[in-house]
């Protein structure tokens, strides 16, 4: 008489009958199942021993269970990801919640190549300039009225450019008559000292520095015959058609200044009242 072969659970026999091991204690299929075999996350049904189990952060799957809450693909050999407790596929991950190319409308995929500005962003191949239409790529870049320009065909489109030397103003320069200068190019007539951070004047259309200007142009002092140039000498005092600087303005005898006090001409002198009475 043989010895009893039966299951540790229901002790039925197991002799005929397929069963299964645990712990070298052998159990019945049902038993197995109903002892030992998960749940499944999705279907909430026991993944029996004879199907295939997919196992997620402690949640056991059937194998036809384990698929895209969005779009109901099989995931079992897929790439994907978890949202809010679902399973979802890289392409609906990516189609729901990655960047949209701002040119292209399609989705930035994660670890490709992208540029980010203000908020937006763009597939490197996409962000190109508006001028050339070449990718802009690492290199700088000038934003106008939502369109982007690659510096060289923002400089020929939009930079002033000197009313000298027609090249472009990249930065500074100084205003003539309306018009941009580069600093360097805005000399003086005769002398080609360069003209910007101190005065000068023009006659006609050509700019002078105060020394030229005077020397060509200004008044002479009747008292020490140079120029009078109207910069950095204060006020000058006229009368007949002759002019002094101020501190010229004095007695022809006793060098008394006149100014703000009464005096005489005497041919091309002028002379004080105490003078006058002698």
């Amino acid at each position: 008489m043989s010895e009893p072969f039966d299951c540790d659970s229901c002790k039925e026999s197991l002799y005929d009958r397929k069963y299964i091991p645990v712990d070298n204690v052998p159990h019945c299929v049902p038993c197995y199942d109903r002892l030992y075999a998960n749940t499944c996350q999705e279907c909430k049904e026991l993944i029996e021993h004879n199907s295939r189990e997919l196992y997620y952060e402690d949640r056991h799957y059937h194998e036809h269970c384990f698929r895209c809450s969005r779009c109901d693909r099989s995931l079992a050999d897929e790439p994907f990801t978890c949202q809010e407790d679902a399973l979802v596929c890289n392409d609906c991950y990516c189609n729901e919640f990655s960047t949209k190319c701002v040119a292209c409308g399609k989705t930035v995929m994660p670890g490709s190549k992208r540029l980010e500005y203000g908020g937006c962003a763009w597939h490197e191949e996409c962000f190109v300039c508006c001028g050339c239409e070449q990718p802009i790529g690492a290199q700088s870049f000038v934003p106008d009225k939502g369109e982007y320009y690659c510096t060289p065909c923002y400089e020929r489109r939009f930079a002033p450019r000197c009313a000298n030397c027609k090249q472009i103003l990249v930065q500074g320069g100084v205003t003539y008559r309306d018009e941009l200068w580069h600093k360097e190019c805005l000399l003086c007539t005769v002398c080609k000292v360069q003209l910007a951070g101190q005065p000068f004047t023009a006659q006609g259309e050509d700019p002078y520095c105060v020394k030229c200007f005077s020397n060509l142009y200004g008044q002479k002092c009747s008292g020490c015959d140079k120029p009078i140039t109207g910069f950095g000498e204060g006020k000058y005092i006229s009368f007949e058609e002759r002019q002094w600087h101020q501190p010229c303005f004095k007695c022809s005898e006793c060098s008394v200044s006149l100014v703000g006090a009464g005096f005489f001409p005497n041919g091309k002198k002028i002379i004080c009242k105490s003078c006058n009475a002698k």
